[in-house]
């Protein structure tokens, strides 16, 4: 870092680097400023004066620490470093002072606010505050906003930090709310009281430092203080997102997001947030087996009899690994179907992904190595359904300089980019036209690798990445698809050859494909969705937040979700229903317990063993092919509806119907 600069805080000397500001260089000496406006990713307001500190030798007044830097600090009489104190009387009055205003309009809501317990006015008016106020007029009220479905505003506890103003517009690119009036009639608005349509405007709720804006689903069903916090990862795309899980006895009442710097920064996608209503209903909690046609509760010693018999006498057995499937799962049932002879695969979509070739199923390039991009290529991919988090990086790294370059349908991205169209022939234009550039990385969406051109768009983008000499990350839109691939979990010749005269299909949750008719199915899944009304025995499993598991993300970083609550009624871990059907069936997989499992997992695929980390992939060229005319298809139809868990939720049922509500074009009065 160079030419650092000594400043003296508190008595305390620090070398900190001149660009940061006071606040920063104080956390760096471990010593705590109370602020309200201030967030380290967004743009710095200056205006809730919270901060305050003295500059000893400045101005005789109090300086806002998070609008002034250090270089702008001047040294002392004869060149000593510069002084800052945090705890002098003057900054002690400043605080009071300014926490005093704070509270004149703000209304004593307290004992029946949903952000007790965790509200950032409670705790800092604790801090810094003082018991009394020497204000008598009488408190302003501000009717509150319908911001949608979402968010539940109470805008009269507004402190009009901006920081819902700033998000919305800096990171999710979004540009309805803002600030009206001036003094007393300031107030945070949303522009003609249009609701919010983003799909990340639920991270303005863990911004608010007061409760001015909550969760309507979360509202008022538990305290924090109730809760029990588990710290897990997200599976509603395959950015792997790192977030907490918190649960009031066995029921999930919220997710909220944790920082993680390579992977979702601390912001998470509204599914993410909210699906969780969605593990409650249509559960399979007992195990089923189809009888005259119609589905029976069965007892788990019959259906895994039934479903161990059908397997045994299957002359050629397939199985099918969904999108929310931890990898152990995947493992077991690879080992259990190919020991019968059968085969397995997990590009259920039909994707062309090259089993062995991480460069060519994960990339080369780290989500993180967006942030600096100079030029990023969008190949197939929308990331604004596939993955919001990811996609309001790209806006960061556009909003820094980078220029987007979009190939695929029409898509609508939270920033600028030449948008050039879905037809291949612009894949091949672009090829044609490359040439080295510093800082490109083309992000390859499933689009552009589904059907029949799959596996030219996948060499052609190569060959782009190649002559732009650049990186490449290939955007998965399941969980489960990057793990499942590293564990072998493919056939030759995909999903239709793995079907193609299967008499028995063992079907481990995966709800968006149709199976043909006259096969045998076993369906193991969390939901009463599409794979269970097709199957002939159902065996309930756990869904993402009741069982231990790894799932490795987009771009190929294993992380390990841990178990929040347990699975409802009978319904059993995934892994320990392929264990006890191996059982079952005379060919005992050679593992009991989960440790064991993974210990074989990791023998056959090391890199699995270093969590949280991201493998170096060796960059291997697929054989080329002929790009032929056809056009590049969506990944997702419906952001909303993209999983088992999804359709279950009643609130994304509504959101996917309000989103439908806003596209259809406006039908004018007669």
């Amino acid at each position: 870092m160079g030419n650092l600069r000594k400043i003296i805080i508190d008595g305390h000397e620090v070398e900190v680097d001149p660009a940061m500001t006071l606040i920063q260089a104080c956390e760096e000496a471990g010593i705590e400023i109370p602020r309200f406006c201030y967030h380290e990713r967004l743009s710095i307001a200056g205006n809730c004066r919270m901060c305050l500190v003295e500059v000893v030798g400045g101005p005789p007044k109090p300086a806002a620490s998070c609008a002034m830097q250090v270089k702008d600090l001047r040294p002392g009489p004869e060149g000593q470093p510069p002084v800052v104190r945090t705890n002098s009387p003057m900054v002690k009055k400043a605080r009071e002072g300014v926490m005093e205003f704070l509270l004149i309009n703000h209304p004593l809501d307290c004992p029946i606010c949903d952000q007790g317990g965790e509200c950032d006015l409670q705790d800092q008016a604790m801090a810094y505050g003082v018991d009394f106020s020497r204000f008598r007029e009488p408190k302003r009220a501000v009717d509150d906003l319908d911001l949608g479905p979402l968010v539940e505003t109470h805008m009269t506890r507004c402190i009009s930090c901006t920081r819902c103003v700033r998000f919305t517009t800096e990171v999710a690119g979004i540009t309805q709310m803002g600030q009206t009036g001036r003094g007393e009639d300031s107030e945070i608005t949303s522009y003609l009281g249009e609701t919010l349509d983003s799909n990340l405007q639920g991270n303005i709720i863990d911004l608010c430092p007061v409760g001015a804006l909550v969760s309507k689903p979360y509202a008022f069903t538990a305290r924090p203080w109730e809760l029990t916090k588990t710290e897990t990862i997200d599976v509603m795309d395959a950015l792997g997102s790192n977030i907490r899980v918190d649960c009031k006895g066995r029921e999930v009442m919220r997710i909220l997001p944790r920082n993680h710097d390579g992977v979702n920064e601390e912001w998470i996608s509204d599914k993410t947030r909210f699906v969780y209503d969605g593990l409650r209903r249509q559960r399979l909690d007992r195990p089923y087996v189809r009888e005259d046609g119609k589905l029976r509760p069965a007892s788990w010693g019959e259906a895994l009899a039934k479903a161990a018999s059908a397997i045994r006498g299957a002359s050629r057995p397939a199985a099918l690994v969904g999108d929310l499937v931890p990898v152990e799962a995947a493992f077991a049932l690879r080992q259990l179907i190919e020991g019968q002879g059968g085969c397995v695969e997990c590009r259920t979509d039909g994707a062309h992904l090259v089993p062995g070739n991480r460069s060519a199923y994960v990339g080369t390039a780290t989500v993180e190595e967006i942030d600096s991009a100079r030029h990023i290529y969008l190949i197939g991919s929308d990331p604004s359904v596939e993955a919001p988090v990811l996609n309001a990086r790209i806006r960061k790294a556009w909003l820094s300089g980078a220029t987007v370059t979009h190939v695929g349908p029409e898509a609508e991205l939270t920033y600028e980019a030449t948008a050039l169209g879905a037809g291949n022939r612009f894949l091949l234009r672009l090829l044609k036209n490359a040439e080295p550039q510093e800082g490109a990385i083309v992000i390859v969406g499933q689009g552009a690798l589904m059907g029949e051109n799959g596996p030219a768009a996948l060499s052609n983008t190569m060959k782009l990445v190649e002559k732009l000499g650049g990186k490449m990350l290939v955007l998965h839109s399941a969980a489960s698809r990057v793990g499942a691939m590293d564990a072998g979990c493919t056939t030759e010749g995909g999903i239709d050859a793995a079907l193609n005269g299967a008499d028995v299909i063992y079907n481990l949750g995966a709800d968006e494909i149709e199976i043909p008719a006259g096969a045998f199915v076993i369906y193991q899944g969390s939901h009463g969705d599409q794979g269970a009304h097709r199957a002939d025995v159902i065996l309930p499993g756990a869904a993402y937040t009741e069982e231990q598991g790894l799932f490795v993300n987009t771009e190929g970083r294993p992380q390990l979700a841990l178990r929040a609550g347990h699975p409802p009624g009978e319904a059993k871990e995934n892994w320990a229903i392929l264990r006890a059907l191996s059982g079952e069936m005379g060919a005992t997989l050679p593992y009991d317990s989960l440790a064991q499992l993974r210990q074989a997992l990791v023998a056959e695929v090391p890199h699995l063993r270093r969590i949280d980390e991201v493998p170096q992939n060796e960059w291997v060229p697929v054989a080329s092919a002929e790009l032929g005319a056809g056009q590049m298809g969506r990944a997702i139809r419906d952001f909303y509806l993209t999983n088992p868990i999804a359709r279950a939720s009643e609130l994304m049922a509504e959101l996917s119907a309000n989103a439908q509500a806003r596209r259809a074009p406006p039908v004018a009065a007669e």
